[in-house]
């Protein structure tokens, strides 16, 4: 009877230890994972900037030069997102937004949106996403070069209609076998494009790491 006892209470810390030791293995993973990923789109974003405002264009350091604004109605996140910002002697050259589309096929699509101060895209390019391999993946300049049909356009330009993968009657091609995600970047460029317009003169005017609230 002792032996069965002491067998089970055996059995019962092992059952435990095995628990605990197996929730730390998978906390560390994503802790080290998460921090890997974190790290990995700061690399991006510090390698983007100069793509979108090349420094024959402005004088400053758009990576200090930032503010933290919150709208998650125009912006996709819920959390604070970072707009960096160019200028020459001073004056507004672009801004670059941190933005989200929400509504991708599996989740979050993170990208940056670099609008001229006239409210022309200089640039847009997918920072972060988990779209399916082959098929959603294509909003990646790495893979095709769809990303780039946004240079030089405009909230005006297409028209409103035309701010639309073509399925629902707009400009952008969408992909085969996968509209959900082109059909979430373009809506996501053109609420940026929109925000922008509404708050360019506040966005430069504001002191750096100050925030902004908005619906």
């Amino acid at each position: 009877m002792k032996n069965s006892f002491l067998k089970v209470n055996i059995t019962g810390l092992a059952l435990a230890l095995f628990a605990v030791v197996g929730t730390g293995i998978v906390a560390f993973t994503y802790a080290t994972t998460a921090e890997r990923i974190i790290d990995n789109e700061r690399q991006a974003i510090h390698e983007l900037l100069s793509t979108f405002v090349p420094s024959t264009q402005h004088d400053n350091d758009m990576l200090n030069d930032t503010i933290t604004v919150l709208n998650p109605s125009m912006l996709g996140s819920k959390k604070p997102l970072k707009i960096y910002r160019a200028r020459i002697d001073d004056e507004p050259v672009a801004a670059i937004l941190e933005v989200v589309a929400p509504d991708g096929y599996n989740g979050n699509i993170k990208m940056l949106v670099a609008i001229h101060y006239d409210g022309t895209i200089a640039g847009v390019r997918i920072i972060s996403h988990k779209e399916t391999p082959g098929l959603g993946s294509d909003i990646e300049i790495d893979r095709s070069d769809w990303i780039m049909n946004f240079d030089g356009l405009s909230l005006s330009n297409p028209t409103e209609k035309g701010w639309n993968v073509r399925k629902d009657g707009g400009d952008f091609d969408q992909f085969t076998g996968a509209t959900i995600t082109p059909r979430a970047v373009v809506k996501a460029v053109r609420k940026s494009l929109k925000y922008f317009s509404d708050q360019r003169e506040e966005i430069f005017q504001l002191s750096s790491e100050a925030a902004s609230d908005g619906k």
